[in-house]
């Protein structure tokens, strides 16, 4: 009996590590407290690719391009849009793109392709693995009864967890936090889904991004979007720094 327990403890001290180790695998590895400029273009990437400006999204592909964003972490940018902006934006986004890498060849200029996401393990199962993944991310563990939109529409909280966050969220092209860099973009160049940009804000700090990141990223993404967008993506930010934990 003693040895079952002793078992027991083992397995769960293994669970907690592994748990810690993805997580900080998913983090920033940069010290810099300030964005790159293959974040900057990912915001710009991201932003413009939600609202269908393809003349401005021409020009942030080929300066994130030029910035040493691999044609295969943009590609990643633009099928990651697609769950916050929806299909019609993100294949435009994609069409784009490839309209851009063909003007560079004819310019002589090879690109470098970067990575293939690594095939996922789906041995578990996938809504598991997203509610895991979805608390990775919110660093609160996730409840077992619905409620809000979950319980009303039990759909989509399985769409949710099986799709976003196990699906896409899975694969490793991008990290946790590139993916929220994508996800706080489009949310705040769509507008009015304050709710949303809050958590995904509250997320973003949780993956590794620093107040002075996030604060840069406001002044970013600012000059992608209308006035009355920013505004309202500061008034948000400034009320996630406010209520963020000491």
């Amino acid at each position: 009996m003693k040895q079952l327990k002793y078992f027991i403890l083992i397995i769960q001290i293994m669970s907690v590590s592994l748990f810690v180790t993805d997580m900080k695998a998913q983090q920033l590895t940069t010290p810099s407290n300030h964005l790159s400029e293959k974040d900057k273009s990912t915001i710009a990437i991201s932003s413009f690719t939600a609202q269908g400006k393809l003349k401005e999204l021409k020009g942030s592909l080929n300066s994130g391009l030029d910035s040493g964003l691999t044609i295969n972490e943009i590609k990643e940018i633009l099928v990651h849009t697609y769950a916050y902006c929806g299909f019609p934006r993100s294949i435009r986004g994609l069409q784009t793109f490839m309209e851009v890498l063909d003007e560079r060849k004819v310019k002589g200029i090879n690109d470098i392709v970067g990575k293939e996401a690594s095939l996922i393990d789906n041995e578990n199962n996938k809504y598991e693995r997203g509610k895991e993944i979805l608390g990775q991310l919110t660093q609160t563990k996730q409840p077992d009864k619905l409620s809000g939109y979950s319980a009303f529409a039990p759909t989509i909280d399985i769409f949710l967890k099986e799709h976003l966050f196990a699906d896409i969220f899975e694969r490793d092209v991008l990290t946790y936090a590139q993916r929220e860099l994508v996800t706080i973009s489009v949310i705040s160049a769509i507008g009015d889904a304050e709710p949303m940009l809050h958590s995904h804000l509250g997320i973003s700090l949780n993956v590794g991004w620093s107040p002075q990141q996030l604060k840069e990223f406001v002044t970013v993404v600012s000059s992608t979007i209308n006035k009355e967008k920013s505004n309202a993506t500061k008034m948000v930010l400034n009320h996630v720094l406010e209520n963020k934990p000491k």
